[in-house]
């Protein structure tokens, strides 16, 4: 069997090459903590490769529910992930629903390309995002994780919509839109428009209605800030604040969405941490 220790290094390479913000805010757990985010995220981001990086995604996926399916046996998996996941089952009151619901979740992206309501944009969340939060919420706060739950699944709903008015162009790229139609419809943006790239004042009314929502979930998810431990509090905010604060990058590129990734800078990182 491999080494624990070595299979949450691996584990770390994977969130420190991928998602500097999560890694940046969760460094600043303690070590028990911050190893079982480390293999959380490995196993959000496997489920996240196959689906947009695969060759044949439906089928991989099935491969890996199977894998995850004996793995849920307490059959031994070799996969430095799995070793390091099965360390943080032992060690935390981890819930597999989450896990189940998020594989669900990225099938979504294979079957369904664009969303009529903001209800079903939010349930897409839900699954891609919220289910993150809830894998975690044992891990950050193990004696309130259940008395959480709502605001977590909120403060993944806030994130998950920053995500997608961030990458509104690169989604485009893969023939996605999760724009809600009727909300574009409500402030007479067309297709037409998006996939021609427009950024009019129709536009900034939709991308600033959808970022009213996240705002709005971002301040339920930090209401009960206070529930969880010391430890476990100036992470949290971090990674929510270095998240929130894509909001503002994207505003500070004019709403230019299409072509370019908007992203806070390392400066603006340090000046946001150093404020917690």
């Amino acid at each position: 069997m491999k080494s624990i220790e070595k299979a949450y290094q691996q584990c770390e390479k994977v969130i420190s090459h991928h998602s500097k913000t999560f890694y940046k805010a969760f460094s600043l757990l303690p070590k028990k903590q911050r190893n079982a985010v480390w293999a959380v995220y490995a196993f959000c981001r496997r489920v996240d490769d196959i689906v947009d990086e695969g060759n044949a995604p439906l089928q991989e996926l099935q491969a890996f529910e199977e894998e995850f399916s004996l793995f849920k046996q307490g059959k031994l998996l070799h996969d430095d992930m799995w070793v390091a996941l099965e360390d943080v089952f032992e060690r935390f009151d981890m819930d597999v629903q989450p896990f189940d619901e998020m594989i669900v979740g990225q099938k979504m992206d294979l079957i369904k390309t664009s969303y009529e309501t903001v209800e079903e944009v939010k349930h897409y969340s839900y699954h891609v995002a919220s289910t993150v939060g809830l894998m975690l919420l044992p891990i950050l706060a193990p004696k309130n994780h259940r008395l959480l739950r709502e605001d977590g699944i909120a403060l993944g709903i806030a994130m998950q919509i920053t995500n997608i008015l961030r990458d509104i162009g690169e989604d485009l790229e893969r023939s996605r839109i999760y724009i809600p139609s009727e909300v574009m419809s409500r402030f007479g943006y067309t297709e037409e428009m998006l996939r021609n790239h427009e950024v009019n004042t129709a536009f900034i009314s939709v991308w600033e209605f959808l970022a009213a929502e996240a705002e709005i979930l971002y301040e339920q998810g930090l209401s009960s800030l206070h529930l969880y431990p010391m430890s476990s509090r100036i992470p949290l905010k971090g990674a929510t604040f270095l998240y929130r604060a894509i909001l503002k990058a994207v505003r500070e590129q004019q709403y230019q969405v299409f072509g370019q990734k908007n992203f806070v800078t390392k400066e603006e990182k340090q000046k946001i941490l150093a404020l917690l």
